[in-house]
């Protein structure tokens, strides 16, 4: 199971709205007469088609007969483009099926089980739960609570700074940390920022790993006075990568026209005296499909989805540079009044990365 987890983060970033799922089919040594052999691997292939399980089976070919599948979510039992996997693997003989944890999307959870049980199959659930549910936490946030994951990443000096009293930014960490930057993104549905962040410093927000250039997730930004301008790279690029931009339902028709005419997506919400509700941003991007996205936004846009509670996670790199209190802060006021009332979070790994420290954390509950 362990293996199969591996594969399916192959698909992070790739295959939404569908989940990254990996499948692994084993059987038994005959000659020996004990352990087994791999003899078909499969992942959630981009764009969520083929499924893992068809992946696999088609690897293995005639030697699936008689085999156990590990997969790392129940196997789906509703007519798509393509039949159901639970019929799949009926259909060739497999002997047992172990399962890391049941599919809560209304048109499975629990039917795929059901089914393969039925045609008297071999079925364990619950092997390698937790890390699976942390691969796909995406997926399951986007059918659970109707939004994607967040994933708040930041680079910062050790005293929280994101810019010099003048602005400049370029380059708080270093190359290596850079480099994991740009995988982060390869394992993103989208990249959120600011409009601040877009008029400021005028990014690309694509992937430029080394064999990885198509892998740029959607670039999303929030403006909520449709401030970018049609010479910004997001713009001209948009044909090449997906853009989204986030604004108001009142802002001036003509300039709507002007970026969707080349190539931008521009989503209209209704905005208020304080902008717009983050949780309605949260709630279209589900509803859209996306399941996992990062956010590189300033520190205007970070304190917001503190104080909304959407952050699920930080990816904190911190280089050993201080700038001091007139540098811009990574998270910009967002009224804690008490530290009971401020968002927690436990630390779950640091680790060095060149010469800089990269800290990750995910949300604790809040002590009142």
């Amino acid at each position: 199971m362990a293996a199969a987890i591996g594969l399916a983060r192959r698909g992070l970033g790739g295959v939404w709205p569908n989940p990254a799922v990996g499948c692994i089919l084993v059987r038994r040594d005959q000659e020996s007469g004990w352990g087994g052999r791999v003899i078909g691997r499969g992942w959630t292939q981009l764009g969520g088609r083929p499924h893992a399980e068809t992946e696999a089976l088609v690897r293995a070919g005639g030697a699936a007969a008689g085999a156990t599948a590990y997969v790392t979510l129940e196997p789906c039992d509703h007519h798509g483009t393509t039949p159901p996997c639970s019929e799949a693997l009926i259909a060739v003989g497999i002997r047992r099926v172990v399962i890391a944890h049941k599919d809560p999307d209304p048109r499975v959870s629990g039917a795929g089980i059901a089914r393969l049980r039925a045609a008297n199959i071999d079925v364990a659930v619950g092997v390698g739960a937790e890390a699976a549910r942390e691969v796909n936490s995406g997926f399951l946030s986007r059918i659970q609570r109707g939004r994607p994951v967040f994933t708040w990443k930041t680079a910062t000096t050790l005293d929280a700074r994101i810019a010099t009293m003048s602005g400049n930014s370029k380059w708080i960490t270093g190359e290596t940390a850079r480099a994991h930057t740009h995988r982060l993104r390869a394992e993103h549905d989208a990249i959120m920022i600011g409009s601040e962040t877009a008029l400021r410093d005028r990014p690309e927000l694509t992937c430029r790993l080394p064999g990885r250039l198509s892998a740029s997730p959607v670039r999303i930004i929030c403006d909520g006075r449709l401030r970018l301008d049609l010479g910004s790279p997001l713009v001209t690029t948009a044909t090449d990568v997906p853009t989204w931009v986030i604004t108001g339902t009142d802002v001036d028709g003509a300039r709507v026209a002007a970026l969707t005419a080349v190539g931008v997506t521009v989503i209209q919400l209704r905005r208020d005296t304080h902008g717009i509700d983050l949780v309605e941003i949260a709630a279209e991007l589900g509803r859209r499909g996306l399941t996992r996205v990062l956010v590189e936004g300033g520190g205007q846009l970070a304190g917001a989805l503190l104080a909304a509670r959407l952050v699920d996670r930080i990816e904190w790199f911190r280089s050993a540079k201080v700038f001091g209190g007139d540098g811009l802060a990574a998270a910009a006021a967002f009224g804690v009044r008490t530290p009971d009332g401020a968002p927690a979070f436990r630390q779950v790994s640091s680790r060095s990365v060149g010469a800089d420290m990269l800290d990750t954390y995910v949300p604790v509950d809040i002590v009142d």
